[in-house]
C-alpha cells in the first residue's frame, strides 16, 4: 500500500496534470457541448480505459517498449486524427450526429461505442500520454512491497482525478452551450464545437 505521504504528494500532482487543458480535455468540453455531460460520459469512459491500459503499461515496463516503435503510434494518431477532423468539419456544417439542430430535435444521436472508441482512440494514440506515465508513476512504486495493491490505488487515484476533470470540462462545454443556444447562435456553437474538434484531430495526428 502507498504511504499517506507519497498520497499527499501524487493527488495534487496528477490534478494539476490532468485539470491542464489536453486532447482529451478539450474533446470532453466539445462533446459537452453539443451532446451534454451525459452522452459525453461514454466518451469518458473510453477515455478511462485507454489511460488505465497506458498507466498500467508503464508500470510494468511495456510503455518504454512501445515508445521505441514509433510506427505504432503514428496509424493510431493518423487514423484517430483524421476521423475526429471530419466529425469536427460535419459540426461546423451543422450536419452529422454530434451537430446541435433546431430543426432536427429528434435527429439519431451517435452512438455509445463510437463515443467511446474517440475517448479510447485519443488517450491510447498519445506519445506524450505514455512517456509522462513513464516518469511519473515509476517513483511511487515501492518495490520491497507487493505491486498490485500499489497498482490499484494508483489507479484508483488517477481515474478518480482524470474522470473528475472531464466531468469539469463537459460541465463548462454543456454551460457555454446553453448560452448560445438561448441567444440564438445554434450555428455558431457548431462552428465552435467543429473548429476545437477539429483542433485535437490536428493534435492528435500532428502532434
Amino acid at each position: 500500500m502507498l504511504s499517506l505521504s507519497l498520497i499527499a504528494v501524487f493527488i495534487p500532482t496528477f490534478f494539476f496534470i490532468s485539470v491542464t487543458p489536453g486532447m482529451c480535455m478539450m474533446l470532453a468540453m466539445t462533446m459537452g457541448m453539443t451532446i451534454g455531460v451525459k452522452r459525453t460520459l461514454w466518451m469518458m469512459w473510453g477515455e478511462l480505459l485507454g489511460v488505465g491500459i497506458v498507466a498500467t503499461a508503464s508500470v510494468f515496463g511495456v510503455a518504454t517498449l512501445m515508445l521505441q516503435y514509433p510506427n505504432i503510434f503514428e496509424i493510431f494518431k493518423f487514423v484517430g486524427g483524421a476521423y475526429l477532423g471530419y466529425l469536427g468539419l460535419q459540426m461546423w456544417l451543422s450536419k452529422g450526429k454530434m451537430a446541435f439542430n433546431l430543426d432536427q430535435p429528434n435527429q439519431q444521436e451517435a452512438g455509445a461505442l463510437s463515443l467511446a472508441c474517440q475517448g479510447f482512440v485519443t488517450a491510447i494514440a498519445n506519445p506524450k500520454g505514455w512517456a509522462f506515465f513513464i516518469s511519473l508513476l515509476p517513483p511511487f512504486i515501492n518495490q520491497a512491497l507487493p505491486l498490485t495493491p500499489q497498482l490499484i490505488m494508483l489507479l484508483t487515484m488517477i481515474l478518480s482525478i482524470e474522470l473528475l476533470c472531464l466531468i469539469l470540462y463537459a460541465a463548462g462545454g454543456s454551460s457555454l452551450s446553453k448560452l448560445l443556444q438561448q441567444s440564438g447562435k445554434v450555428q455558431f456553437l457548431n462552428r465552435v464545437s467543429g473548429s476545437l474538434m477539429i483542433a485535437v484531430g490536428l493534435w492528435l495526428a500532428f502532434g
